[in-house]
Order: C-alpha cells, then sequence, then structure tokens
C-alpha cells in the first residue's frame, strides 16, 4: 500500500539559496521573509543599501547593493542562487503622447532588460544542479492593458513572453519558470501613483482606489505583500515541480470578466 504523501514542511528550503530584487520593501520583502521562514538563505538586492541590510538581518540573509538600471554591469555575471524573483519594478503613468521617452526606456530597462540578464546569470548554476525556480513579480497588467501606463503594461507583457521561453529551456534541466500577477497590492509603488492617477483621471485622490483601481476587481480590497510572498514561496516549492510556463493572478477577480 502506498502511504500517503507527506505535507510540505515549513523548513523545505533549506540549502537554497533565494535571490530577491527590490527586496528592500513592498512584495520583495514579503518573499524575502516567507522565503526565509521556510529555511532559504535569502539575498536583498536593492538600490537601497540602508533598507537591504534591514531586512536582510530580519531574515538572517545578506545584502547586496546593486543598481539594475545600470544593466551594462550585469553582462558577466553570473549567480551562484537556486531562486530567482525578479521583483524590482517601477511606475510612471501619463497619457503616450506625454510619457517621456527616457523614463519609457528606463522602466523597461528595469522590468525586462535586467530580469532578462539575471536570469541568464543564473541558469548556469541551476542548470548543474538540476533544478532552479524563476519567479517573475508581473502584474495583472502583464495580462491586461489599462490606459496612461504604455511602458508598465508592455514591460509586463515582454516579461510574460520571456518567463515562458524559460520555461520551455529549463524544463529538461529541472529549473521551472512562472510569472506571478497581482492587481494592486498595498504598497509604496501603489501609494505613489494614486496622485499620478487623480490627475490624467481628473478626480479626487480618494475618489482613485475606488474608481480606478478597484474598479475591475470583484473582490474590493487591495492585496497584500505577504499574500504575494506565499505564493511565491510556494511556486519555489519542490510540489511545484510540475507548474511552469504559467501565470497566476492575484487580482481579485478582475481577469475573470
Amino acid at each position: 500500500m502506498r502511504s500517503a504523501p507527506s505535507s510540505p514542511g515549513l523548513l523545505d528550503q533549506r540549502g537554497r539559496r533565494a535571490l530577491i530584487t527590490g527586496g528592500a520593501s513592498g512584495i520583495g520583502e514579503a518573499c524575502a521573509h516567507a522565503l526565509a521562514e521556510r529555511g532559504a538563505h535569502v539575498i536583498i538586492a536593492d538600490v537601497d543599501d540602508v533598507a537591504a541590510k534591514q531586512v536582510a538581518a530580519q531574515c538572517n540573509g545578506e545584502a547586496w547593493r546593486i543598481d539594475l538600471l545600470d544593466t551594462t554591469e550585469l553582462d558577466d555575471l553570473r549567480l551562484d542562487v537556486d531562486i530567482l524573483v525578479n521583483n524590482a519594478g517601477i511606475q510612471s503613468v501619463a497619457p503616450i503622447e506625454e510619457f517621456e521617452p527616457e523614463t519609457f526606456r528606463r522602466m523597461h530597462r528595469l522590468m525586462v532588460e535586467a530580469p532578462f540578464l539575471l536570469i541568464r546569470a543564473a541558469l548556469p548554476r541551476m542548470y548543474a544542479n538540476g533544478f532552479g525556480r524563476i519567479i517573475n513579480i508581473s502584474s495583472v497588467h502583464g495580462l491586461r492593458a489599462s490606459a496612461y501606463k504604455s511602458a508598465y503594461v508592455s514591460a509586463k507583457h515582454a516579461l510574460e513572453g520571456l518567463s515562458k521561453t524559460v520555461a520551455l529551456e529549463g524544463a529538461s534541466k529541472g529549473v521551472t519558470s512562472n510569472c506571478v500577477n497581482p492587481g494592486y497590492v498595498e504598497t509604496e509603488l501603489v501609494r505613489t501613483q494614486i496622485a499620478d492617477q487623480a490627475k490624467v483621471h481628473d478626480i479626487s485622490e480618494d475618489e482613485v482606489v475606488e474608481k480606478v483601481m478597484l474598479t475591475e476587481s470583484a473582490i474590493k480590497r487591495l492585496a497584500q505583500p505577504a499574500e504575494v510572498g506565499s505564493l511565491v514561496a510556494w511556486l519555489a516549492s519542490a510540489d511545484a515541480g510540475m507548474v511552469t510556463g504559467s501565470s497566476y493572478p492575484m487580482d481579485g477577480g478582475w481577469t475573470a470578466s
């Protein structure tokens, strides 16, 4: 008689090294804590060195101060990690005809080019070990478009394609690649865009959450960073070995319609 499968342990990431970009705050910080709680050694990569060191200390991990906008520094990089969480991101809201070209380039550099280079740097070790988890923090905007977010929407759509390509190339070598697609999450990135949203929609800041951010969501609240971190931790686990090339909406039902 076959024995029942054991439930996943809280320390199923022991011995794993996890790199989280933008890990000093928001979703990245939540992912770092979730992975550390499961036994992973976390590396907090962030441009904010002070905050990165604070989170690393809380997680018994290490901090890596890096400006991912300087992508030339990543061309020859090699990473010794088992789990890569591409989370770093920025937002800018404006009509296309008013969108600054350099802002568009910066956003794609951070949210497409940098993830590509980090994945490229991590795959050799992952392939050699027969295990790897690439988890890309995309967005509901990787699956749906919104007005006034041309750079963000196009960058997240590109990240989705990159993730699927990695999934196909890594499948026979023990490497999975998936996207997590939150709607609006209660983070500083979301809070700072409320004023921009109010301006382009010509409404008050108080109305932005209700009339813009949650209008498409069946669940009328912002997601919490820890909820995203929990899903990321599962995707990083051995239990998720058959999950690859997928996108996981965490959008309160936005994409159900």
